[in-house]
């Protein structure tokens, strides 16, 4: 099976007449692009729910194992794109290693970003279901553009086309929720107004490297077999009701004793259980954050409805004792309410 993308629509399409610009426009453009340029390593470009300290301390499993930082690592990456791709180079030197480490540059988590045979690609690992990657993707390519344009100097107000690097964007999903083996999101469905026209298009193809998912894209890349075998087992502990620091040892062990990526797992066996443990902590967090939230927007829902119970007995002229005991209000609240609607004749005169 063929795991690439299909070809995309990914940017706006080259079918727009040009229009000449007045000259003194064109200066000022330049020059506040240039300006922009020059600044845009002060510029924070964040997301929120993204932790842009984070970055500054851990890397996730998936994301140091393909970071591009050493020659082992590039190798790796570069199987996971030859399997994608079905192509078969072998010289790491072909990578142009684009991730961006910068804190005020975060809007991804568990990002990687690589230039290869003029394609600019950019990979992704999620945990969780999110329709929303599209624009997130098309945010980082934003900041990949503007340092290629930056880096090459290129000129994008004269009259040449100049040609920049194809963009291509993958999410690899290993969450709990049940996911097809490939999903693709299109930006196009998160507009407002819905547009059917493809004119502007932006897509992230997701693959599912769930167990039993995309078999033949594991068995052609050795690494990622490792790494989703790895997580596998975790999973597998944690059924079982094992504490999450057992559950990761365990499959540490598991990964050590079969020899996974070349060793890795024995070399970086502190690091991988402590940032894996870090993780488990901030999504029990975030759960108990969202949990707070729902149960927060209930109350906050029952006293509404209380409120409104309480004003329409009043109306019908039941007492305020009464409809204190009887919409579990402070009597206080509820003379207060009496008064509110007392003055309501008078206001609308």
């Amino acid at each position: 099976m063929d795991f690439w993308i299909p070809d995309e629509n990914f940017a706006m399409q080259n079918s727009r007449r040009a229009v000449p610009l007045h000259p003194c426009s064109e200066f000022s453009m330049k020059k506040e692009f240039q300006t922009t340029n020059q600044n845009m390593e002060a510029e924070a470009v964040t997301l929120p729910g993204i932790d842009a300290t984070r970055r500054t301390f851990r890397d996730t499993l998936f994301r140091s194992i393909y970071s591009g930082k050493d020659d082992r690592s590039k190798r790796w990456l570069l199987s996971l794109y030859n399997a994608l791709s079905g192509k078969n180079y072998t010289d790491i030197s072909a990578l142009e290693i684009t991730t961006i480490d910068d804190v005020i540059y975060v809007t991804m988590k568990n990002d990687l970003s690589f230039l290869i045979n003029s394609e600019m690609h950019l990979f992704e690992q999620q945990s969780t279901v999110n329709p929303n990657m599209p624009l997130r993707g098309l945010l980082y390519f934003a900041q990949l553009y503007q340092k290629e344009v930056a880096k090459r100097k290129l000129d994008i107000f004269g009259r040449s086309r100049i040609k920049i690097p194809s963009p291509k964007f993958v999410v690899f999903y290993n969450g709990t929720q049940e996911q097809d083996d490939i999903v693709k999101y299109r930006l196009s469905d998160l507009f407002e107004v819905s547009d059917s026209s493809g004119e502007f298009e932006w897509t992230a193809t997701v693959i599912n490297i769930n167990k039993k998912h995309n078999e033949t894209l594991q068995k052609n890349c050795k690494s990622l077999y490792h790494y989703c075998v790895f997580v596998d087992r975790v999973k597998a502990n944690l059924n079982k009701k094992m504490e999450p620091k057992d559950a990761i040892n365990e499959a540490v062990d598991f990964a050590i004793k079969g020899n996974f990526l070349e060793g890795y797992f024995k070399e970086q066996r502190m690091n991988i259980v402590g940032n894996l443990l870090t993780e488990f902590n901030q999504e029990d967090y975030d759960r108990n954050r969202r949990a707070e939230g729902f149960e927060d927007g209930v109350e906050f829902g029952k006293e509404a409805a209380s409120i409104e119970n309480a004003k329409n007995f009043l109306k019908l002229g039941v007492t305020a004792e009464t409809v204190s005991q009887g919409c579990s209000l402070p009597l206080d609240q509820v003379l207060a309410l009496k008064e509110e609607l007392n003055r309501e004749p008078a206001t609308a005169k």
